[in-house]
């Protein structure tokens, strides 16, 4: 993400950095306010309007994945920029990046059978979690 940001010759500020780390260390697709808040942490004068603007940056220079929910708020993700697919727990909202390898077949069969030409795709599971089912258990007791 770093070399991109120099690459385009854009300003690469500690704020900025510490978004970008944050991205990066996170599997499981964080929100902005928990961006805002775990960058605050080092940066107290940060600004959330510093927070979504390097987001809107990176989703822009294909570096961040922006995952979109009307009712939770979106999501992010650094490590796969690219379209894939999610499981999401309706409990907890935990968002888990499952290994489908049959995803770029099923692309490449949809393009076939419809001659649409597939610029991209969403594909998301929604279910409840290990951890959630087990409260859920434990909490019917």
């Amino acid at each position: 993400m770093v070399q991109r940001l120099k690459k385009k010759g854009l300003r690469i500020t500690p704020q900025r950095l510490a978004v970008l780390g944050i991205l990066a260390r996170s599997a499981d697709h964080p929100g902005v306010d928990r961006i805002y808040e775990q960058v605050k942490t080092d940066f107290p004068t940060t600004s959330l309007a510093t927070v979504y603007k390097t987001l809107v940056l990176m989703k822009e220079l294909g570096e961040v994945l922006e995952i979109e929910f009307s009712d939770t708020g979106n999501r992010y993700d650094g490590n796969k920029p690219y379209p894939h697919p999610h499981l999401i727990c309706t409990e907890c909202h935990k968002i888990i990046d499952p290994d489908l390898d049959t995803l770029a077949h099923m692309t490449r069969e949809l393009t076939r059978d419809t001659g649409f030409k597939i610029v991209s795709h969403r594909l998301d599971f929604f279910g409840i979690c290990p951890e959630c089912q087990k409260k859920g258990v434990a909490s019917e007791k």
